[in-house]
């Protein structure tokens, strides 16, 4: 909560955000996927393929105590990340220029993973996750082609449990007098845990 946004809810506008030509998850599939990575205070949180830092940024605000890296291969996104951070008070997010899976090895192990992009990498990426996230920890996968998709669920296999929500979101837009719904891509997001561990977990 801060001057930017005075809420105690997710779901700050998009266009509150800088947002150039750089990949952004859109508001609403952005509380969805906050929703499903089970925040809690003081976590440490991998933002993958983060974009402009919308979900890193809107998680910080949510998440006393916490830590965030937001990993960004684009010298333009890690801008927009920093530039969001900054309009937000999201002193806890720490921007990482690096392309992962290799950007991710030095980080502190998280308690929570979010991928939004993996540039073709998932499957590396995921393999790195598997082996660093911590002890009860959740990973929250966003997919917009289906070859992600069945990667995602290939990787986890049966040594997670897992769940796949489609979304797929429908905006008015004004066409002269009228108002018209315009439809999103939709995006699969894919939540994981570890076996065993609850859905609290």
């Amino acid at each position: 909560m801060n001057e930017m946004w005075k809420f105690s809810v997710p779901g700050i506008p998009d266009e509150l955000f800088s947002r150039g030509t750089v990949p952004m998850t859109r508001e609403e599939i952005r509380v969805i996927t906050l929703s499903k990575a089970r925040l809690g205070p003081g976590m440490t949180v991998w933002d993958v393929g983060s974009g402009t830092g919308s979900i890193a940024v809107e998680a910080a605000l949510m998440t006393p105590g916490g830590k965030f890296w937001a990993v960004e291969r684009s010298a333009g996104g890690c801008r927009l990340i920093r530039e969001n951070s900054a309009r937000f008070g999201a002193g806890s997010v720490q921007v990482v220029e690096g392309e992962a899976p290799e950007a991710l090895v030095p980080l502190p192990r998280p308690n929570r993973v979010i991928i939004g992009g993996s540039g073709g990498r998932l499957g590396d990426i995921l393999e790195v996750v598997e082996k660093r996230i911590l002890p009860a920890g959740r990973v929250v996968v966003n997919a917009v082609t289906l070859e992600t998709l069945a990667g995602a669920l290939d990787f986890f296999g049966d040594r997670w449990q897992t769940e796949v929500v489609q979304v797929s979101v429908n905006r008015s837009v004004k066409m002269g007098s009228s108002r018209l719904m315009k439809a999103g891509n939709p995006v699969y997001v894919i939540s994981a845990w570890e076996r065993g561990e609850d859905l609290g977990g």
